[in-house]
């Protein structure tokens, strides 16, 4: 996939460690691509699991983002920042819509402040749960 500008194609993004593949993943994948035509997966590190989750994931920063390419609905997968709230990987994906799953409400609200103080035009959408009381990922882990 070429990093930039999409053209007509309208490119979506969404965050999360995705430790693991489930159905509720694939629903996110779902929801998000309602917004767009391409959606990029945007992995986050250990060093970020280990502070927004307080665990280090299974599966190494590779073998999930190997994982995410294998899925249908995945156009690509890439690495995050090192450095949370940074945003790099914005400036190189440029997005038009990045989805936020239902529960990753301080995700959320970083963004929504990274984008009102660059003027951004970036979409923010908040996907629905899906099964929440028996596939929420606190629950499968």
């Amino acid at each position: 996939m070429q990093l930039g500008k999409t053209g007509d194609r309208k490119r979506v993004v969404v965050f999360g460690i995705f430790d693991g593949i489930h159905e509720g993943h694939r629903d996110f994948f779902r929801q998000a691509r309602e917004y767009g035509d391409e959606l990029v997966v945007v992995v986050g590190r250990d060093e970020s699991s280990l502070q927004l989750k307080n665990k280090k994931p299974q599966f190494s920063e590779t073998e999930r983002i190997r994982l995410l390419r294998e899925e249908e609905l995945v156009d690509d997968a890439v690495l995050g920042d090192k450095t949370l709230s940074s945003y790099n990987v914005l400036k190189n994906l440029q997005p038009q819509v990045v989805c936020i799953g239902y529960d990753q409400d301080a995700l959320e609200q970083d963004l929504q402040r990274w984008i009102d103080m660059r003027n951004s035009l970036i979409e923010l959408h908040r996907a629905e749960p899906y099964q929440q009381d028996s596939l929420h990922n606190s629950i499968m882990l």
